[in-house]
């Protein structure tokens, strides 16, 4: 066949890359916000100012009535920022996004709709069984808020609220201490001729890093111990000063315990918190001198630590008063809330602006990170080994 007559060219008959053309259709939501009914929990998951955003960009938000009245935030100012108010719990639950800061109880899941995305904290070690069979009867996907990853690696949700419970770890002490609470009348300040008061800080992760912060600001002396030198050295370049760092030698804790006027324990474990303090070492201490277990959030790092409540938050033994609240940031509810609800806005537009959260998960690994049931199965590994559970890799599911 002549070359003029070839109805291809060379060009035309090579392989050629195909191009698909992606859609990104916006999604709009519809967020349910029910009220926290979990003991001592204050917080609330978008401020008013949040449910304003979100409202601008076309979507729907439902609060439960007073849902964020233990926050200072108050059903007026949720009305004007463009939310939806409901008496009616189970409408809020009915939501197909329900947002939450506690999990949801056993009962409140029975509320939930089949295939109803259920963003909240997870807090494994107070999950029970029948809360997974629940979610996996009724298909639901849920994300938990402490595991979401930043693109720095780090966890945001995690790191706001261990920055609360360290700044305020001080501010409390420093109330205690006042005569009008019985205190010692110590001042935990620098004030001219008189000796600065002595703060022990034991563990160098985020909350002993913001706890050092607000002490030193208020003119105290710290002295700060963990067993992980990178810690101590990170701790130290952070507060861009030298500060007295020490590993976890027993000799040089209860020397550092003896001269002390206020210690904050704030060290993690795998399953519970180390007990690095014993009851010998709480007795030597000064009579008057304060303990704030941050970490009795997982079962506390002093051995005399008991768990107590906001309404009644301390008691005293061998002459040391102890502070041994679980969950320290709800005491600062508004603030709290205002924590956890800048960083649940960006990520619920974005949800919306990729169509929805299949398409968020493809694309976010962080977001991905916080995933543990999709469409009522279990993706998360740590659950199922802590429950004995079978699971499946996300990236199976989703592609």
């Amino acid at each position: 066949m002549p070359e003029s007559l070839s109805p291809f060219t060379k060009q035309q008959l090579l392989p050629q890359e195909e191009t698909l053309e992606i859609l990104k259709h916006k999604k709009e939501l519809f967020i349910g916000i029910p009220k926290e009914t979990s003991y001592q929990e204050k917080r609330v998951c978008l401020t008013p100012d949040a449910v304003a955003a979100i409202v601008a960009h076309g979507h729907r938000v439902l609060i439960e009535s007073c849902a964020g009245k233990e926050a200072n935030f108050s059903n007026k100012e949720y009305t004007e920022a463009g939310a939806e108010i409901t008496n009616d719990t189970q409408k809020v639950f009915s939501c197909p996004i329900v947002l939450k800061v506690e999990p949801p109880t056993l009962d409140e899941l029975q509320l939930l709709n089949p295939h109803t995305i259920l963003i909240s904290a997870l807090q494994i070690k107070t999950r029970s069984k029948k809360y997974f069979e629940i979610l996996a009867s009724k298909r639901i996907t849920a994300l938990a808020f402490e595991y979401i990853r930043d693109e720095d690696g780090t966890y945001p949700a995690v790191r706001s609220l261990s920055e609360i419970a360290g700044t305020s770890s001080v501010l409390i002490a420093s109330e205690i201490m006042a005569n009008v609470n019985s205190g010692n009348g110590l001042m935990l300040g620098n004030i001219s001729g008189v000796p600065p008061a002595e703060v022990v800080i034991l563990g160098a992760g985020t909350v002993g890093e913001f706890a050092a912060r607000s002490a030193l600001g208020l003119g105290a002396n710290i002295k700060v111990f963990d067993n992980s030198i990178t810690k101590l050295r990170r701790i130290q370049a952070n507060l861009g000063r030298p500060v007295y760092t020490c590993t976890v030698q027993p000799k040089n804790l209860l020397k550092a315990l003896k001269r002390c006027d206020v210690f904050i324990g704030a060290v993690r474990g795998k399953n519970r918190s180390p007990i690095l303090v014993t009851e010998t070492m709480v007795e030597h201490m000064k009579k008057g001198s304060v303990i704030i277990d941050v970490s009795i959030d997982m079962g506390g790092c002093v051995e005399t630590s008991e768990v107590t409540s906001h309404d009644k938050p301390t008691f005293e033994k061998h002459g040391v008063i102890h502070y041994c609240v679980p969950n320290i940031p709800a005491r600062y509810s508004r603030t709290a809330s205002v924590s956890i609800s800048n960083m649940f806005t960006p990520y619920l537009l974005q949800i919306a602006d990729d169509g929805g959260l299949e398409n968020s998960l493809r694309f976010n690994k962080g977001l991905k990170n916080g995933l543990y049931f999709y469409h009522g199965v279990l993706t998360n590994k740590s659950v199922a080994e802590w429950f004995d559970l079978p699971y499946r890799d996300i990236n199976l599911l989703i592609f």
